[in-house]
């Protein structure tokens, strides 16, 4: 079997790439092909961060065997990872990227020959990236042999770049289901039992759609039992436009609002209470959010974008809309005001989530290793069922 190291975020580190790094790292652990895993002690300076923190102690799991050594902004530290990275003489070491502020640290270590590097790429660059960011993550991904993605659409981007390398589509495993008492969830957030409350969670940022969201509630007629839990931390000035959206009439007493980051410890309650997790995104790469509400067993509302349509089937789990159209979105909310459906489409939310497992995920990615080091499958292209 082949030894991979993992360098990425983890504990204490919040935000879906730290869980969902950690949660490989669990998984080749018990698979045997972990070598090791290394984590930064400090990620960005609080000027390129602009939510309140990017810790969480509880957002992840600690893994006694990740070694904190490194700071993603501090070369200084850089050495020393990659000494510690060349003493384990791994087979290959396995970067995730998703966005350029960590660009130069990976470019140093796929710089070193250390051994050859796998990229799992949650985006191929930032939303809305400049030219500057673009070149950065070509630069990084250029030095990649292989890559893992989550969604037909990142697959594409990659090919069009590097057509003559391996890759491997596997949409992110939902992980453990968030567990919480529907009822005492509901009573707290003060739900009566006719309300259908439509879950809309994770950070707050343009591309997510939360103003089409907005629209799209307030054109429900004023009688349809529907809440919408607006839960999650604005970036930016994006919450002071919120804030004043949510104080307009067709809105208020409609919308739950929690416009701040939710410990995870109190996560499980959120999803607990709902009856539809929405994502109304403008565009997507992926979701870790999707993969949350199909880990609860949550009928999903989400735009027809990106990796969205991977792992959201319309009529099997969820209803898809035209991004951008708040029309359309308020007519699949009011469709899922019955309970019929609803019910529906949370067994195949539950039937989805069983699909994708991090032991296969993480088997997915050792194939994909063996592929690349051996050079007998360039350019060509594996994907889950």
């Amino acid at each position: 079997m082949r030894r991979l190291a993992l360098v990425g975020p983890s504990w204490p580190l919040r935000g879906g790439i730290a869980r969902t790094t950690t949660d490989l790292a669990a998984a080749l652990q018990s698979r045997g092909s972990l070598a090791g895993m290394f984590v930064p002690v400090r990620q960005y300076p609080s000027f390129m961060f602009p939510g309140a923190s990017d810790t969480d102690p509880d957002a992840c799991p600690r893994l006694d065997f990740a070694q904190a050594c490194f700071g993603v902004f501090e070369p200084w530290t850089w050495p020393a990872l990659a000494a510690r990275l060349r003493a384990l003489r791994p087979d290959a070491i396995v970067l995730p990227f998703w966005t350029a502020a960590w660009a130069p640290l990976e470019v140093f270590l796929t710089s070193r020959r250390i051994a050859p590097a796998v990229a799992i790429v949650h985006n191929p660059a930032d939303h809305g990236a400049a030219l500057p960011a673009r070149r950065a993550a070509r630069a990084v991904l250029s030095r990649c042999c292989a890559f893992l993605c989550h969604s037909r659409s990142v697959a594409a981007a990659l090919r069009g770049a590097f057509p003559e390398r391996p890759l491997t589509v596997h949409p992110l495993p939902p992980g453990c289901a968030p567990e919480g008492d529907r009822e005492a969830a509901r009573a707290r957030l003060g739900l009566s039992p006719e309300t259908v409350a439509v879950l809309c969670f994770g950070l707050i940022r343009p591309y997510k759609g939360i103003e089409v969201l907005l629209d799209a509630v307030a054109r429900l007629p004023r009688e349809a039992p529907v809440t919408l839990l607006l839960v999650g931390e604005p970036w930016g000035a994006l919450g002071e436009s919120i804030r004043a959206r949510l104080r307009h009439s067709d809105l208020v007493g409609r919308v739950t609002a929690r416009l701040e980051w939710v410990p995870e410890s109190e996560v499980s309650e959120w999803f607990a209470a709902a009856d539809v997790a929405a994502l109304p995104y403008l565009s997507a790469t992926g979701s870790a959010v999707a993969a949350q509400a199909l880990g609860a067993g949550l009928p999903i509302v989400a735009s027809a974008v990106g990796g969205l349509t991977d792992v959201v089937q319309d009529g099997a789990n969820g209803i898809l809309v035209s991004p951008g159209a708040p029309d359309e979105l308020a007519s699949a909310l009011a469709r899922l005001l019955d309970g019929g459906l609803r019910s529906r489409l949370a067994r195949g939310s539950r039937e989805a989530s069983s699909r994708w497992t991090w032991d296969g995920y993480a088997a997915e990615l050792e194939a994909l290793v063996e592929r690349a080091l051996e050079g007998s499958a360039g350019g060509t292209e594996r994907r889950s069922a």
